[in-house]
């Protein structure tokens, strides 16, 4: 792709030509009210006072690829990723919902992330599988800010869930004969009303203030989704209110979860050294190993991205956001029914039922 900022009532388009890949690969320049149009451009241009000013009314999501053999093998991988990602999570909230035995905090917690990890997933995912059908690369300002919305709002929820879990995690180690009346259901109904409230409310902050800033020529997103740091680059003004307000409040709806995980682990781990040396490992092992195992593949691709201002985003943090966006949503379900002999006995008697 390539932007040209222009001056619409002085383009000529006879000396005017761009190369171009494949179909799919298309050149936008999008401005508001009038339209300018020539082979793999479309130009928009809004008159202020004599002055042409351009206006983003679209973006193109460039993807994760520009070869289209590279392509069809990222859409075949998305596509299958997907596809397990919804199965799987709705196999453990079925299992979970019809196994009495399953009715404790500790599941209603997964229930709760595996929900989340098909809207999370569902959030980015569609759109660049239904773009690749239909040989488009572009989405909708709204669109965008949409996704944006619905992104941080969900991964959001992912990150507070999994510090509710360790949570839970902790009382059930430390304080196991006031288990039932720490954990009680109303607590647990607060806990996640409380997380979704939190998310929605830092989601809804960075989306209006991202609504506030002006796109002018340069509207590619080299990403298969609206990231809102690389859609924030792409303002033609200055973003540090943006990028101080990601670093205070960001840093704390991501640190304030995480801390939480670490001194719950910490405890656990100074009440497991006090056990005796095989049961301490055994009981560690059976009741947080799969949820150490979420934690560490969530957070060891989220610090590394979420953490600097957004005119540092590298090739190595959108790797990163695909583990987060696609992978870990799709391991989930499979980290915890595989090293949970519940789940794995609520999912045979599914099995056999049907």
């Amino acid at each position: 792709e390539k932007v040209l900022p222009f001056s619409a009532s002085s383009v000529d388009f006879s000396k005017l030509s761009l190369h171009h890949g494949t179909s799919r690969h298309r050149t936008f320049l999008k401005t508001s009210d009038k339209s300018y149009e020539h082979p793999g451009l479309t130009f928009f241009s809004r008159d202020m006072g004599g002055d042409n000013q351009t206006t983003v009314t679209e973006f193109l999501l460039l993807g994760l690829s520009e070869e289209s053999e590279q392509e069809d093998v990222v859409f075949g991988l998305f596509l299958g990723m997907y596809m397990v990602t919804i199965s799987g999570n709705l196999l453990i909230i079925l299992a979970i919902s019809c196994d009495p035995h399953l009715h404790t905090p500790m599941y209603f917690f997964l229930a709760n992330l595996s929900s989340v990890d098909i809207c999370f997933s569902s959030a980015t995912v569609p759109k660049a599988l239904v773009n690749h059908m239909v040989g488009s690369k572009s989405i909708s300002y709204t669109e965008c800010m949409a996704q944006i919305y619905f992104f941080l709002a969900f991964g959001t929820t992912d990150n507070l869930l999994l510090s509710v879990m360790a949570y839970d995690r902790y009382v059930a180690i430390c304080h196991p004969l006031h288990y039932t009346l720490m954990m009680r259901p109303r607590l647990c109904v607060l806990l996640v009303v409380l997380s979704w409230v939190i998310t929605n409310l830092h989601a809804l902050l960075h989306t209006l203030l991202m609504s506030q800033l002006t796109f002018c020529s340069h509207n590619a997103v080299p990403h298969f989704y609206c990231d809102p740091y690389l859609v924030m680059k792409l303002s033609c003004f200055d973003t540090v209110i943006n990028d101080v307000t990601a670093l205070a409040e960001g840093g704390m709806i991501i640190m304030t979860p995480f801390v939480c995980i670490v001194v719950s682990y910490a405890s656990i781990c100074s009440k497991v050294l006090k056990m005796p040396f095989v049961q301490g490992i055994r009981k560690a092992m059976s009741t947080c190993g799969s949820h150490l195992t979420v934690v560490c593949l969530f957070y060891g691709a989220i610090l590394g991205i979420y953490m600097h201002p957004s005119s540092s985003y590298s090739l190595q943090d959108a790797v990163a956001s695909v583990i987060i966006t696609v992978v870990t949503p799709m391991a989930n379900p499979f980290i915890y029914s595989l090293r949970n002999r519940d789940i794995k006995g609520a999912l045979r008697k599914i099995i056999l039922r049907s």
